[in-house]
């Protein structure tokens, strides 16, 4: 069986079922008053527990996981979270319990519709907040793990990130989800304790009883139920060579990205909030190849002001301490539902009325947020990349704004970075089909290819249904890497690649053999992707990078790298 390898590392161990025991039910209540008064104790018990768990998480983990429950606190003491509860528990009279079920649904709503992983993901930290604030009302416990015996494989629907931290790590070897994603909290912190977890994997409880034994790979995300002696062996031999492999790239911390025989590259790292920081400097990254500047837009009211922004990307640029960090200028649109900018709904947001199209649009906002970046690049190694590129209008209309902000800046004696270098993502293919010409308007390239694959292919990479067509294998992405790539280079530009493929360590070489200059990764993949380049001979790569643009499709391009490329 298969889900998402969401934390590396292989585990054998009996199966222990957490089953979801909150069982909310909606009644009338006679004084509304009253109602409210239990509402906010709950707040004031959850908000208390919240606190323990910060100090707890801090000693255990680390100052950053501890923010994911600042998050936590901060819903409890939203005042539009709050007013909507009571004003259900008012107009409705209806139970507490009832109220936050509706208002936490909604908000989860919000957050499930957005076409961006780490986005949806956050739906957890609403779960967690309702779960605790209703066992609170109801005067129930949560899961009592102090009864897991050693050697458990947690099996869940979903652990939220408040459970994770409290999973005793001496006793539990691994745990599986049926639902969730490589960037959730809860798998973010599993992979910081160093726990083993498969995520996503979808309907297994019904096929599992406490006891069974269980054989897991987070690293691939494969799993065996009651697995026989063979299957059981073969794990104990892969979890000996892991442990090897572990102590080996962690010697690669503080060399340099170099193959065998002298071509060096940069691995940065992909991030979406600041608290992403600490991971990156702890894996080694070389900088930050793509922060995702939407998620600073999200989970308010209001748009951030030039200040907000120049905080938070003064203080990226500050910690990454001279080392390049490319800043993705707002990527918003239909698709991404963010409620204070009344967007229109669109019967196909995947292309439409959404990142460098909207800030076109909507020059003050856009203006704001290159006025907040220009300054930050006072403060270190800045680099501006414009998303979402079709065509060189859109690049000169981009520059054009970019430069009446510089112009108010200097009118104003503000310091910026006069020699700040722009960028574009190439993410779709008439980009790619005309990155000769653009290559002549921008300093870099970075190559986005999560979209790129999924216009190319034509498939939702959403879509369960069509899936298995989303192949990051297939011969026309190659095809376009290599146009892209060599276009760029033809320009005297860099060309970096900031999609899931950049860290697939299987098309690592493909990629060294077309001259990739820069990998951007998630930043527990930097060490396994130096590994991979320093084991390679460039120019041996380079056969091999034009053997699969020869080939058919996915399927033969993966075994032929599977057979020639060790």
């Amino acid at each position: 069986m298969k889900g998402i390898g969401a934390s590396p590392g292989i585990s054998i161990g009996k199966a222990y079922i957490k089953k979801d025991d909150i069982d909310i039910k909606k009644y009338n209540i006679d004084n509304v008053n009253e109602e409210i008064k239990r509402f906010h104790k709950g707040l004031c018990n959850s908000k208390s527990q919240i606190e323990e768990l910060i100090e707890k998480t801090k000693k255990d983990i680390g100052k950053e996981e501890a923010n994911i429950f600042k998050s936590h606190k901060l819903i409890l003491e939203d005042p539009e979270f709050i007013g909507q509860v009571e004003e259900k528990i008012e107009m409705n009279y209806i139970n507490s319990e009832w109220a936050i079920k509706e208002v936490i649904e909604f908000f989860m709503d919000l957050l499930g519709n957005l076409d961006n992983d780490y986005i949806k993901e956050r739906k957890a930290d609403f779960k967690d907040v309702s779960n605790r604030l209703v066992r609170n009302l109801l005067g129930k416990r949560g899961v009592d793990f102090n009864e897991i015996e050693e050697g458990a494989i947690i099996i869940a629907k979903d652990l939220t990130p408040s459970e994770t931290i409290n999973i005793p790590k001496d006793r539990v070897r691994g745990f599986i989800t049926e639902i969730g994603g490589k960037t959730s909290h809860t798998a973010i912190m599993s992979r910081n304790i160093n726990i083993p977890a498969i995520v996503g994997v979808g309907k297994i409880l019904r096929d599992l009883e406490n006891e069974d034994i269980i054989a897991m790979d987070g690293e691939t995300g494969e799993f065996h139920i009651n697995p026989e002696k063979r299957i059981i062996d073969m794990y104990e031999k892969r979890k000996i060579e892991y442990e090897k492999y572990r102590k080996k790239i962690k010697n690669l911390i503080g060399t340099k990205s170099v193959s065998k025989d002298g071509f060096q590259v940069s691995i940065g790292c992909n991030i979406g909030s600041i608290d992403d920081l600490d991971y990156v400097i702890g894996n080694d990254g070389e900088g930050i190849g793509l922060f995702r500047t939407e998620f600073i837009y999200m989970n308010r009211h209001s748009l951030p002001t030039e200040e907000e922004q120049y905080d938070k990307y003064r203080l990226v640029a500050e910690k990454m301490e001279g080392k390049p960090v490319i800043i993705r200028t707002l990527d918003i649109g239909g698709d991404k539902e963010i409620p204070y900018l009344n967007l229109p709904k669109e019967d196909n947001p995947f292309l439409g009325f959404r990142a460098i199209r909207y800030c076109l649009e909507n020059r003050d906002i856009f203006k704001t947020q290159l006025k907040a970046i220009l300054r930050a690049s006072a403060h270190g190694n800045i680099k501006i990349m414009f998303p979402m590129i079709s065509s060189v209008g859109e690049i000169r209309s981009a520059k054009k704004i970019l430069e009446e902000a510089i112009n108010e800046l200097s009118k104003g004696n503000i310091n910026y970075n006069k020699n700040i270098e722009v960028g574009i993502m190439i993410e779709i293919p008439s980009a790619a089909l005309i990155s000769d010409k653009l290559a002549k308007e921008v300093d870099f390239f970075s190559i986005g290819t999560n979209d790129l694959l999924q216009y190319t292919v034509a498939v939702d990479r959403l879509n369960e249904r069509i899936s298995p067509l989303y192949c990051q294998y297939h011969p026309a992405l190659l095809r376009l890497i290599k146009m892209i790539i060599e276009n760029g280079h033809k320009n005297n530009i860099w060309v970096g690649m900031c999609g899931e493929v950049a860290g697939d360590t299987k098309l690592v070489p493909i990629l060294l053999g077309l001259g990739l200059d820069e990998f951007s990764v998630s930043p527990s993949s930097v060490l396994k992707v130096r590994d991979s380049i320093t084991s390679l001979d460039k120019k041996s790569m380079e056969e091999h990078a034009l053997n699969v643009l020869d080939l058919s499709g996915g399927d033969e391009v993966l075994r032929y790298i599977n057979k020639n490329i060790k």
